[in-house]
């Protein structure tokens, strides 16, 4: 069926919808709404599985859960049609979604410092659209379905607020456009984090606690801008195999010895290194990224998400000791105005991204590809319709 036939009209297709927490995923036909004002509806060519969609769909906090629900927000597609007013994008725009979205008119949008936007912001609670507080999704037999990160990419067609959407630089390339869905989100998070966020330099030492896709990602923008060491921590000895690909000089399994590992970076850098990452989302980890920062001048930035409810684990005392720790979301880029920048550097090679898709997959075994995240056996397995 050609885009002209399903403009503004209900498209039925494939969807992976999810019913209660950690239940398989059922694929099954759904329809799908025309975007409104401001919106746009894509064909999703590619999408994978992030940490945060299973920990969104193991329901971890109760208070996000919502079912009927499509999840799903590191995609590619193409434009299929747009909603009134969207002026930036036309039908056939090869693009990419976005959870962290940008208006572009909000006080946020406007401010040079911050990637938040007061309107698409990053709001797992958030579960209709914004210009009318309804569903786009609904089950064959009409009933709503809930969106999921302003994204809901386990779709064969999706509606996005205008907003979380980019357009690609004009290579259309299948090929191409498959590598830049990790844009979408681990990647530009990771590298992001180390270029925009802590602005890792030439010669400097880094630290990375969590080495799943943003963690490596992160040691592929600490390789990229000249890092002269880059320390992997994680108790999975395999991820090392992947980790020096991607520029990774030294690994630290905390499993191995008694020796903390903060103890084991400052014995290695000297004192401490001067960026630490924490990408597992766990406290105890957090407070190990923290302390193996340089004092006087290291940095820690969080990356990890962290789904209980315990504080951070670092006295106000310690931080006169001149180590800083701030957060990153979506690696500081602004979505529309910047990815497309980074999309061409990736285009260039300035970005390993083939390195981080390491299974690819028919849409239908989505739950297999699941399985393969939870053990531990794939950083980014690439589901095609």
């Amino acid at each position: 069926m050609s885009q002209s036939d399903t403009r503004e009209k209900i498209i039925t297709c494939k969807a992976a919808v999810a019913y209660g927490p950690g239940e398989p995923l059922v694929v099954e036909q759904v329809q799908v709404h025309p975007p409104q004002k401001l919106e746009v509806r894509i064909k999703i060519l590619f999408t994978s599985i992030c940490h945060s969609d299973l920990s969104a769909w193991q329901g971890e906090n109760e208070a996000q859960r919502a079912y009927p629900r499509i999840f799903g927000h590191e995609a590619s597609g193409i434009v299929e049609s747009v909603g009134e007013g969207v002026e930036d994008l036309k039908e056939g725009d090869y693009v990419v979604a976005i959870f962290n979205g940008e208006c572009g008119e909000c006080r946020y949008c406007k401010c040079e410092v911050t990637n938040k936007c007061e309107k698409f912001e990053v709001n797992p609670m958030k579960k209709v659209m914004v210009g009318d507080g309804k569903c786009r999704f609904a089950t064959a037999d009409g009933k709503p379905i809930y969106h999921f990160l302003n994204t809901s990419t386990f779709s064969e067609y999706t509606v996005l607020d205008s907003a979380c959407v980019v357009k690609l630089p004009a290579a259309t390339e299948v090929d191409l456009i498959k590598k830049l869905t990790l844009l979408s989100c681990g990647v530009s998070t990771g590298v992001g984090a180390a270029w925009n966020t802590a602005e890792v330099h030439s010669g400097s030492t880094v630290a990375v606690f969590g080495l799943g896709s943003v963690g490596l990602a992160v040691a592929e923008g600490a390789r990229a801008r000249g890092a002269s060491k880059i320390i992997g921590v994680d108790i999975n000895p395999d991820k090392f195999i992947k980790g020096r690909a991607l520029g990774i000089t030294d690994f630290i399994n905390p499993r191995d010895e008694e020796k903390p590992a903060y103890e084991r970076i400052r014995d290695l850098t000297g004192g401490g290194v001067d960026y630490s990452f924490e990408c597992a989302g766990d406290v105890d980890v957090l407070r190990d990224a923290f302390l193996s920062a340089h004092e006087g001048w290291g940095l820690t930035v969080v990356l990890g998400i962290h789904p209980t409810p315990r504080m951070l684990p670092i006295h106000p005392m310690e931080l006169f000791q001149g180590r800083r720790i701030v957060a990153s979301v979506f690696g500081g880029f602004k979505g529309k105005t910047q990815l497309p920048h980074f999309a061409q550097q990736c285009i260039n090679g300035v970005v390993k991204l083939d390195e981080f898709i390491t299974h690819e997959l028919p849409f239908d075994q989505i739950n297999e590809a699941f399985q393969l995240l939870i053990a531990g056996k794939s950083l980014r397995c690439l589901l095609h319709f």
